[in-house]
């Protein structure tokens, strides 16, 4: 099988493992339904080319009472006495902006673009995020 493309809801759901199949292989899978089109895709290899495309770029600052972390251009910011704990809010901020993006943001003009940071965050344990802003998630 070198692709698994289907037609309806219908035909997928009769050929779900098929779907399932060539995702975690890494082909293309789709499914249509009426106008639209969707692709299915292997959760991990989804989150590793979205940390991969899109680094974190987060700014960490050293400050008397401990540190600062700040995502440019997001509304991400986090504060804790050690670096390590500051990483830590963050990861925490991360997953409540992809909450209230899923909530709320996602139609608004100035937020809609960062469909991708949700699914990033929304794929990636704990661990993975704070490599992510870290820079090692490689």
């Amino acid at each position: 099988m070198v692709a698994a493309h289907y037609d309806s809801y219908t035909e997928a759901r009769t050929h779900l493992r098929d779907l399932l199949d060539a995702a975690r292989r890494g082909r293309p899978a789709t499914i249509r339904r009426d106008a639209s089109r969707a692709a299915v895709v292997d959760a991990e290899r989804l989150r590793h080319v979205l940390a991969m495309f899109s680094p974190a770029r987060a700014q960490v600052v050293s400050e008397a009472d401990g540190w600062s972390v700040f995502i440019p251009g997001l509304p991400v910011a986090a504060e804790g006495s050690t670096f390590d704990v500051a990483i830590t809010e963050a990861v925490d901020a991360l997953r409540e902006y992809a909450t209230d993006w899923q909530d709320h943001l996602l139609d608004v003009p100035n937020h809609r673009d960062n469909w991708g940071l949700v699914q990033l965050i929304s794929l990636s344990d704990d661990d993975q995020l704070r490599n992510w802003l870290v820079g090692s998630d490689r």
